[in-house]
Protein backbone atom coordinates (compact mmCIF):
# COMPACT_ATOMS: atom_id res chain seq x y z
CA UNK A 1 0.00 0.00 0.00
CA UNK A 2 2.83 2.35 0.95
CA UNK A 3 4.63 1.61 -2.32
CA UNK A 4 1.48 2.41 -4.30
CA UNK A 5 1.11 5.74 -2.47
CA UNK A 6 4.74 6.61 -3.30
CA UNK A 7 4.19 5.82 -6.99
CA UNK A 8 0.99 7.84 -7.07
CA UNK A 9 2.83 10.68 -5.38
CA UNK A 10 5.59 10.55 -8.02
CA UNK A 11 3.07 10.57 -10.84
CA UNK A 12 1.34 13.57 -9.29
CA UNK A 13 4.67 15.39 -9.14
CA UNK A 14 5.21 14.69 -12.86
CA UNK A 15 1.78 16.08 -13.68
CA UNK A 16 2.28 19.22 -11.59
CA UNK A 17 5.75 19.85 -13.04
CA UNK A 18 4.37 19.34 -16.53
CA UNK A 19 1.51 21.76 -15.94
CA UNK A 20 3.79 24.48 -14.58
CA UNK A 21 6.36 23.89 -17.31
CA UNK A 22 3.87 24.05 -20.17
CA UNK A 23 1.51 26.77 -19.01
CA UNK A 24 4.34 28.83 -17.54
CA UNK A 25 6.34 28.89 -20.78
CA UNK A 26 4.41 31.65 -22.57
CA UNK A 27 6.55 34.18 -24.44
CA UNK A 28 6.07 36.67 -27.26
CA UNK A 29 7.53 35.84 -30.66
CA UNK A 30 9.47 38.94 -31.80
CA UNK A 31 8.74 38.27 -35.49
CA UNK A 32 5.05 37.35 -35.41
CA UNK A 33 4.09 39.19 -32.22
CA UNK A 34 2.16 36.13 -31.04
CA UNK A 35 2.22 34.73 -27.52
CA UNK A 36 3.45 31.14 -27.67
CA UNK A 37 4.07 28.29 -25.26
CA UNK A 38 7.55 27.11 -26.24
CA UNK A 39 9.69 25.26 -23.73
CA UNK A 40 12.94 25.43 -25.72
CA UNK A 41 15.15 28.50 -25.84
CA UNK A 42 16.42 29.61 -29.28
CA UNK A 43 19.83 28.14 -28.43
CA UNK A 44 18.23 24.82 -27.49
CA UNK A 45 16.30 24.87 -30.78
CA UNK A 46 19.58 25.34 -32.64
CA UNK A 47 21.14 22.38 -30.79
CA UNK A 48 18.10 20.19 -31.48
CA UNK A 49 18.19 21.11 -35.18
CA UNK A 50 21.88 20.30 -35.41
CA UNK A 51 21.33 16.93 -33.74
CA UNK A 52 18.43 16.12 -36.02
CA UNK A 53 20.25 17.15 -39.20
CA UNK A 54 22.20 13.92 -39.63
CA UNK A 55 19.08 11.81 -39.10
CA UNK A 56 17.32 13.74 -41.86
CA UNK A 57 20.28 13.37 -44.20
CA UNK A 58 20.44 9.61 -43.64
CA UNK A 59 16.72 9.09 -44.14
CA UNK A 60 16.52 11.00 -47.42
CA UNK A 61 19.35 9.70 -49.56
CA UNK A 62 22.23 11.68 -48.11
CA UNK A 63 23.32 15.12 -49.26
CA UNK A 64 23.24 15.67 -53.02
CA UNK A 65 26.92 15.39 -54.06
CA UNK A 66 27.01 18.33 -56.51
CA UNK A 67 28.53 21.22 -54.57
CA UNK A 68 27.46 23.81 -57.15
CA UNK A 69 23.79 22.96 -56.57
CA UNK A 70 24.22 22.93 -52.79
CA UNK A 71 25.86 26.36 -53.00
CA UNK A 72 23.13 27.72 -55.26
CA UNK A 73 20.30 26.59 -52.98
CA UNK A 74 22.07 28.05 -49.97
CA UNK A 75 22.60 31.32 -51.86
CA UNK A 76 18.89 31.66 -52.66
CA UNK A 77 17.89 30.63 -49.14
CA UNK A 78 20.25 33.10 -47.50
CA UNK A 79 18.99 35.87 -49.77
CA UNK A 80 15.40 35.15 -48.69
CA UNK A 81 16.40 35.18 -45.02
CA UNK A 82 18.86 38.07 -44.93
CA UNK A 83 16.76 40.52 -46.93
CA UNK A 84 13.64 39.93 -44.85
CA UNK A 85 12.66 40.15 -41.19
CA UNK A 86 13.67 36.48 -40.88
CA UNK A 87 17.24 37.76 -40.80
CA UNK A 88 16.57 39.41 -37.43
CA UNK A 89 15.92 36.03 -35.79
CA UNK A 90 18.68 34.37 -33.72
CA UNK A 91 18.84 31.31 -35.96
CA UNK A 92 21.89 30.49 -38.17
CA UNK A 93 19.97 29.22 -41.22
CA UNK A 94 21.48 26.40 -43.27
CA UNK A 95 19.96 25.05 -46.49
CA UNK A 96 20.58 21.49 -47.66
CA UNK A 97 19.77 19.55 -50.84
CA UNK A 98 18.90 15.90 -50.14
CA UNK A 99 19.65 13.19 -52.69
CA UNK A 100 16.16 11.67 -52.58
CA UNK A 101 14.91 11.77 -56.17
CA UNK A 102 11.57 10.09 -55.37
CA UNK A 103 10.06 12.07 -52.48
CA UNK A 104 8.75 15.54 -53.33
CA UNK A 105 9.28 17.33 -50.06
CA UNK A 106 10.90 20.21 -48.18
CA UNK A 107 10.95 20.72 -44.44
CA UNK A 108 12.61 22.57 -41.58
CA UNK A 109 13.87 21.74 -38.12
CA UNK A 110 13.84 24.23 -35.24
CA UNK A 111 16.94 26.37 -35.17
CA UNK A 112 17.21 27.01 -38.91
CA UNK A 113 18.03 23.68 -40.60
CA UNK A 114 16.11 23.60 -43.91
CA UNK A 115 16.02 20.74 -46.41
CA UNK A 116 14.75 20.24 -49.95
CA UNK A 117 14.84 17.01 -51.95
CA UNK A 118 16.06 16.75 -55.53
CA UNK A 119 12.59 15.41 -56.36
CA UNK A 120 11.10 18.72 -55.20
CA UNK A 121 13.69 20.68 -57.19
CA UNK A 122 12.81 18.70 -60.31
CA UNK A 123 9.18 19.85 -59.92
CA UNK A 124 10.14 23.54 -59.92
CA UNK A 125 10.22 25.75 -62.99
CA UNK A 126 11.95 28.93 -61.80
CA UNK A 127 13.86 30.54 -58.97
CA UNK A 128 10.84 32.41 -57.61
CA UNK A 129 9.18 29.07 -56.89
CA UNK A 130 12.33 27.94 -55.10
CA UNK A 131 12.38 31.18 -53.08
CA UNK A 132 8.72 30.57 -52.23
CA UNK A 133 9.32 27.10 -50.80
CA UNK A 134 12.47 28.15 -48.91
CA UNK A 135 10.67 31.22 -47.55
CA UNK A 136 7.77 29.05 -46.43
CA UNK A 137 10.12 26.74 -44.53
CA UNK A 138 12.04 29.67 -43.02
CA UNK A 139 8.67 30.98 -41.81
CA UNK A 140 8.05 27.73 -39.92
CA UNK A 141 11.39 28.28 -38.16
CA UNK A 142 10.93 31.92 -37.13
CA UNK A 143 7.31 31.28 -36.14
CA UNK A 144 8.61 28.40 -33.99
CA UNK A 145 5.89 26.04 -35.17
CA UNK A 146 7.94 22.88 -34.60
CA UNK A 147 8.88 23.90 -31.06
CA UNK A 148 5.26 24.75 -30.26
CA UNK A 149 4.14 21.30 -31.32
CA UNK A 150 6.97 19.67 -29.39
CA UNK A 151 5.87 21.53 -26.25
CA UNK A 152 2.33 20.20 -26.64
CA UNK A 153 3.46 16.66 -27.50
CA UNK A 154 6.05 16.48 -24.74
CA UNK A 155 3.50 17.66 -22.19
CA UNK A 156 1.29 14.78 -23.28
CA UNK A 157 4.26 12.42 -23.14
CA UNK A 158 5.01 13.59 -19.60
CA UNK A 159 1.49 12.66 -18.52
CA UNK A 160 1.94 9.21 -20.08
CA UNK A 161 5.22 8.85 -18.23
CA UNK A 162 3.52 9.82 -14.98
CA UNK A 163 1.05 6.98 -15.47
CA UNK A 164 3.95 4.64 -16.21
CA UNK A 165 5.72 5.63 -12.98
CA UNK A 166 2.57 5.01 -10.99
CA UNK A 167 2.17 1.61 -12.60
CA UNK A 168 5.78 0.39 -12.55
CA UNK A 169 7.31 2.04 -9.53
CA UNK A 170 10.40 3.41 -11.28
CA UNK A 171 11.76 6.20 -13.46
CA UNK A 172 13.86 5.55 -16.55
CA UNK A 173 17.39 6.71 -15.82
CA UNK A 174 17.87 7.64 -19.49
CA UNK A 175 14.75 9.80 -19.64
CA UNK A 176 16.47 12.93 -20.99
CA UNK A 177 18.22 11.04 -23.78
CA UNK A 178 14.98 9.27 -24.66
CA UNK A 179 13.06 12.56 -24.78
CA UNK A 180 15.70 14.04 -27.11
CA UNK A 181 15.52 11.05 -29.46
CA UNK A 182 11.73 11.13 -29.36
CA UNK A 183 11.71 14.86 -30.13
CA UNK A 184 13.87 14.38 -33.23
CA UNK A 185 11.61 11.59 -34.48
CA UNK A 186 8.53 13.74 -33.86
CA UNK A 187 10.06 16.61 -35.84
CA UNK A 188 10.96 14.40 -38.80
CA UNK A 189 7.36 13.18 -39.08
CA UNK A 190 5.76 16.46 -38.06
CA UNK A 191 2.43 17.43 -39.59
CA UNK A 192 1.72 21.14 -39.26
CA UNK A 193 -1.72 22.49 -38.44
CA UNK A 194 -3.88 24.42 -40.88
CA UNK A 195 -3.17 27.62 -38.93
CA UNK A 196 0.59 27.00 -39.05
CA UNK A 197 0.47 26.50 -42.80
CA UNK A 198 -1.52 29.65 -43.46
CA UNK A 199 0.84 31.69 -41.27
CA UNK A 200 3.87 30.26 -43.06
CA UNK A 201 2.28 31.01 -46.43
CA UNK A 202 1.78 34.63 -45.37
CA UNK A 203 5.21 35.08 -43.84
CA UNK A 204 6.97 33.17 -46.60
CA UNK A 205 5.30 35.37 -49.21
CA UNK A 206 6.57 38.47 -47.39
CA UNK A 207 10.08 36.99 -47.15
CA UNK A 208 10.36 36.21 -50.86
CA UNK A 209 8.99 39.63 -51.87
CA UNK A 210 11.47 41.38 -49.56
CA UNK A 211 14.21 39.40 -51.32
CA UNK A 212 13.03 40.66 -54.72
CA UNK A 213 11.09 37.65 -55.99
CA UNK A 214 7.73 37.66 -57.75
CA UNK A 215 5.15 36.35 -55.23
CA UNK A 216 3.33 34.47 -57.97
CA UNK A 217 6.12 31.90 -57.56
CA UNK A 218 4.51 30.48 -54.41
CA UNK A 219 1.10 30.35 -56.11
CA UNK A 220 2.59 28.51 -59.09
CA UNK A 221 4.35 26.13 -56.73
CA UNK A 222 1.13 25.17 -54.96
CA UNK A 223 -0.59 24.66 -58.32
CA UNK A 224 2.25 22.38 -59.45
CA UNK A 225 2.12 20.32 -56.24
CA UNK A 226 -1.65 19.99 -56.50
CA UNK A 227 -1.27 18.56 -60.01
CA UNK A 228 1.47 16.03 -59.18
CA UNK A 229 0.88 12.49 -57.98
CA UNK A 230 3.39 9.95 -56.68
CA UNK A 231 2.17 6.36 -56.85
CA UNK A 232 -1.39 7.67 -57.06
CA UNK A 233 -0.97 9.88 -53.98
CA UNK A 234 -0.31 13.60 -53.46
CA UNK A 235 3.34 14.63 -52.99
CA UNK A 236 4.81 14.02 -49.55
CA UNK A 237 4.99 17.79 -49.03
CA UNK A 238 1.20 17.99 -48.97
CA UNK A 239 1.11 15.22 -46.35
CA UNK A 240 3.58 16.85 -43.95
CA UNK A 241 2.20 20.31 -44.80
CA UNK A 242 -1.60 19.91 -44.85
CA UNK A 243 -3.09 21.76 -47.81
CA UNK A 244 -5.67 24.19 -46.39
CA UNK A 245 -8.88 24.58 -48.34
CA UNK A 246 -8.69 27.27 -51.00
CA UNK A 247 -4.97 27.80 -50.27
CA UNK A 248 -4.18 29.17 -53.72
CA UNK A 249 -7.11 31.60 -53.53
CA UNK A 250 -5.91 32.79 -50.14
CA UNK A 251 -2.40 33.36 -51.47
CA UNK A 252 -3.79 35.28 -54.43
CA UNK A 253 -5.84 37.40 -52.02
CA UNK A 254 -2.72 38.17 -49.98
CA UNK A 255 -0.87 39.23 -53.13
CA UNK A 256 -3.74 41.45 -54.26
CA UNK A 257 -3.87 43.05 -50.82
CA UNK A 258 -0.11 43.63 -50.80
CA UNK A 259 -0.01 44.94 -54.38
CA UNK A 260 -3.40 46.52 -55.19
CA UNK A 261 -1.88 48.21 -58.24
CA UNK A 262 -0.32 45.02 -59.57
CA UNK A 263 2.97 43.25 -58.95
CA UNK A 264 5.97 45.59 -59.48
CA UNK A 265 7.95 44.66 -62.60
CA UNK A 266 11.26 44.59 -60.70
CA UNK A 267 10.19 41.49 -58.77
CA UNK A 268 11.86 38.61 -60.61
CA UNK A 269 10.89 35.05 -61.45
CA UNK A 270 14.47 33.99 -62.18
CA UNK A 271 13.47 32.06 -65.30
CA UNK A 272 15.57 29.01 -66.25
CA UNK A 273 17.97 29.32 -63.33
CA UNK A 274 16.78 26.05 -61.83
CA UNK A 275 17.30 24.32 -65.18
CA UNK A 276 20.81 25.62 -65.48
CA UNK A 277 21.80 24.52 -62.00
CA UNK A 278 20.30 21.03 -62.19
CA UNK A 279 21.23 20.44 -65.86
CA UNK A 280 17.69 19.32 -66.62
Amino acid sequence: MGSLLVRLGLSLVFVIVGLFSYFGSASENPVTGETQRVQLSPQEEIVLGQQGKQEIIQRFGGLYPEEALQSYIDQVGQRVVEESVAGTSPYPFEFHVLGDAQTINAFALPGGQIFITTAMLAALENEAQLAGILGHEAAHVVARHGSEQLARQNFGALLVQAIGVAASGGEDGGRQAAIMAQSINQLIGLNYSREDELESDRLGLDFMVDAGYNPNGIVELMAILNSVEQDGRPPEFLSTHPNPENRIQQLEALIAQKFPGGIPPELTEGEDVIDQQTNR
